[in-house]
């Protein structure tokens, strides 16, 4: 480490930074994109399944499509989606345009581990709130979400460090960050000083938003 210069040491906060940057906006954006569309496939889930207003056709359509979409590769769909990135951010390299693939990959893990999630909660609290004459939006937002809230946030949890694993894949191809740190000034550098940091940073921050998630989540689980 002691080989590692000031000029060395700034870069590797510089990549942090861009990790961070990446993996908080593609959580929020993913989280944008998937959360509805969770929602949307439990509630047109068959009646079997506990589906307050049942599309049956609708919602296979709509699984297959996320089930194509979490099958992707991530290195594929980062090539795939080069022109997307610089429609929207004006590059199809660096942290902004990473953010791009990222949110749309963790978008159908996101709408899967929601409608899982609510198809989880207890179908007696959901009759008991029928039988009270809530309507299907009070059911949804009064009742299942609160009560999958738990659930939610570990969902949420592994999303995180998911996308951290993502993020550093997507150094692979110039997305910034870790990755493109260990890849660039580590592997190709043959800097293994480097590329240990950069690994141990990743981590780290791996083990802090488990700790942070499971907290949260045990926290609300005493709660109700």
């Amino acid at each position: 480490m002691s080989n590692i210069t000031p000029q060395i040491w700034g870069l590797i906060w510089t990549s942090t930074l861009q990790t961070l940057q990446m993996v908080s906006l593609s959580t929020l954006f993913s989280v944008l994109l998937g959360l509805p569309l969770g929602i949307f496939l439990c509630i047109t889930s068959p009646a079997s399944q506990g589906g307050l207003r049942p599309k049956p056709v609708l919602n296979e359509v709509l699984s297959r499509i996320v089930n194509v979409l979490r099958s992707f590769p991530f290195i594929i769909l980062i090539i795939l989606l080069f022109p997307l990135s610089r429609l929207i951010v004006g590059t199809a390299i660096g942290t902004k345009s990473t953010i791009v693939p990222l949110s749309i990959a963790a978008a159908p893990f996101v709408a899967r581990l929601v409608e899982t999630s609510l198809k989880e909660v207890d179908p007696g609290v959901i009759q008991a709130a029928r039988t009270m004459g809530s309507t299907d939006s009070q059911i949804v937002f009064k009742v299942l979400l609160p009560e999958a809230l738990p659930s939610l946030i570990a969902g949420l949890t592994l999303t995180i460090i998911n996308l951290i694993g993502y993020s550093a894949m997507a150094g692979a191809v110039g997305g910034g960050g870790l990755g493109d740190l260990a890849i660039r000034y580590g592997y190709q550098r043959f800097r293994t000083d480097v590329l240990l940091v950069a690994v141990v940073i990743i981590i780290i921050l791996v083990e802090l938003i488990q700790f942070i998630g499971n907290k949260i989540s045990a926290k609300m689980m005493s709660k109700r």
